[in-house]
């Protein structure tokens, strides 16, 4: 579609919600980084465990890393970015991801590098699975509009395949949830698996060992009691609990109520339909565990398939 090739070129939308920050692509960032001292082995030997990790899913080809703008420089010294920074993430319209520098983001380089490192690889194996997953768009009206993403469907008058969960359950019937938390919980065992690698430890001081954990997934129930020292990383640290519970958490239940001692198979179909869009062996993974039906049994929302109103009517 040529609206969606006008939007892909122009990645300017992305970063105009952050003004103070100075947004390269990682290349460029991680080149200045390694120019002001930082080694960036950590990172390269992650994306390397991305490629063929995701590969073996059926994924051929990750975001390109020009395609991955990190923010830093602010004109506001005590910002603090990372993965839980506002208003950033993978954007599909433009096929693009936007991430932030972990740590003050005063500076053109991290003030802990290997922290920054960890969390500038979660992000990237995260928003490479979202750029992965199996998309659909058609046109109306001249707008490109989003019809499948993974194995979330969407109509065009806006019906979604799956309804939104009702406050306070612990865990999940929503697919954007679980597809989120699909892409989290691969990232970090990514992230996990480099850190033991490379034989790094977790940092001392309070939010330094709350973003280790975070990025590595092994965060405790106790970690939510951790007092960061500025009002900003206070923010972050309270972004960082919230996202665990709405979504680790919840997707985590998720595996464990409908695989039962194959968790990991059952993320592992998941992954594997959100890649290819075709939910077939996933259903019949499930089906065979739970009964017929079961996908659309957990998902299916009562008013997908309800007609459509004519334009007018309340």
């Amino acid at each position: 579609m040529t609206a969606l090739l006008a939007l892909r070129a122009d990645l300017s939308a992305l970063t105009i919600r952050h003004p103070n920050l100075v947004f390269r692509p990682a290349p460029e960032r991680l080149a200045h980084w390694r120019t002001s001292g930082v080694a960036t082995d950590v990172f390269d030997s992650g994306h390397e465990a991305v490629r063929h990790r995701y590969a073996e899913l059926g994924l051929s080809q990750l975001l390109p890393l020009s395609r991955v703008l990190t923010g830093a420089e602010s004109a506001s010294p005590s910002a603090f970015g990372g993965f839980h920074h506002p208003e950033q993430g993978y954007r599909h319209l433009q096929m693009a991801s936007v991430i932030t520098m972990y740590g003050p983001l005063g500076t053109a380089g991290p003030q802990h590098p290997e922290l920054a490192l960890l969390d500038l690889l979660r992000a990237y194996a995260h928003d490479c699975l979202h750029y992965g997953s199996r998309r659909r768009y058609v046109d109306v009206g001249g707008r490109p509009t989003r019809t499948q993403y993974g194995i979330n469907f969407r109509r065009v008058s806006g019906s979604s395949y799956s309804a939104a969960d009702p406050r306070g359950i612990s865990g999940t019937r929503n697919i954007g949830v679980v597809m989120e938390g699909a892409c989290d919980r691969e990232a970090r065992r990514i992230t996990r698996e480099t850190v033991e690698r490379a034989g790094l430890r977790e940092h001392a001081d309070p939010i330094g060992r709350l973003a280790f954990r975070d990025s590595t997934g092994t965060l405790t129930p106790e970690d939510a009691a951790t007092a960061p020292d500025t009002d900003d990383e206070a923010r972050y640290a309270d972004a960082l609990h919230r996202y665990e519970a709405g979504v680790n958490l919840k997707y985590a239940r998720f595996l464990t109520e409908f695989g039962p001692g194959e968790e990991e198979e059952l993320h592992g179909h998941l992954l594997r339909a959100m890649i290819s869009g075709d939910v077939q062996r996933l259903s019949t993974w499930l089906d065979a565990r739970h009964g017929p039906g079961t996908f659309p049994g957990i998902f299916l929302s009562g008013t997908y398939f309800a007609p459509d109103r004519p334009r007018g009517e309340s």
